[in-house]
């Protein structure tokens, strides 16, 4: 305790905004995609990236994975979306152990729906409210913080 660098005020503040912000734009993003699409941001997070692969599968560790989220988290919402005919959940061809999970044509007409309205939440909440520069400062500041923890993540 005695040794612990304390943020200063400046240090409080860009601190705190940060959480502050980040918070803030993912409750609002989360409940603009309820209210017009009847998705939830976990439920896009899902979807988005099985609707960007040609034929909609992804195995299910990679997604967890790509989505930093623990086994548990991801098997009770792939269990939800599947009950709701947005995805399937299958044996993985390749490995006995592994599962696929694929997006459904309910799924994909859910995202291909939902995706105008959240873009533009995106531009109007995000890109709207920074000049280039900062985009590009931001950009770089996530890279950095996103090094450092890489290594927790693996």
């Amino acid at each position: 305790m005695e040794n612990t660098q304390w943020l200063d005020e400046r240090e409080t503040g860009v601190w705190r905004g940060f959480l502050e912000a980040s918070q803030l734009l993912v409750a609002s993003m989360d409940r603009h995609l309820v209210r017009e699409s009847q998705l939830s941001g976990a439920e896009y997070a899902v979807l988005a990236p099985l609707s960007e692969h040609a034929d909609g599968v992804v195995r299910a560790r990679d997604l967890g994975k790509s989505l930093g989220w623990d086994r548990s988290r991801l098997s009770h919402l792939l269990k939800r979306m599947e009950a709701r005919g947005l995805l399937e959940r299958k044996n993985c061809s390749s490995d006995a152990r592994g599962l696929d999970v694929e997006i459904t044509p309910a799924g994909r007409n859910a995202i291909e729906l939902a995706a105008p309205g959240h873009l533009e939440f995106v531009r109007t909440h995000f890109f709207d409210q920074l000049t280039r520069d900062e985009q590009d400062a931001l950009a770089s500041v996530s890279r950095k913080i996103m090094a450092t923890l890489q290594p927790e993540c693996d």
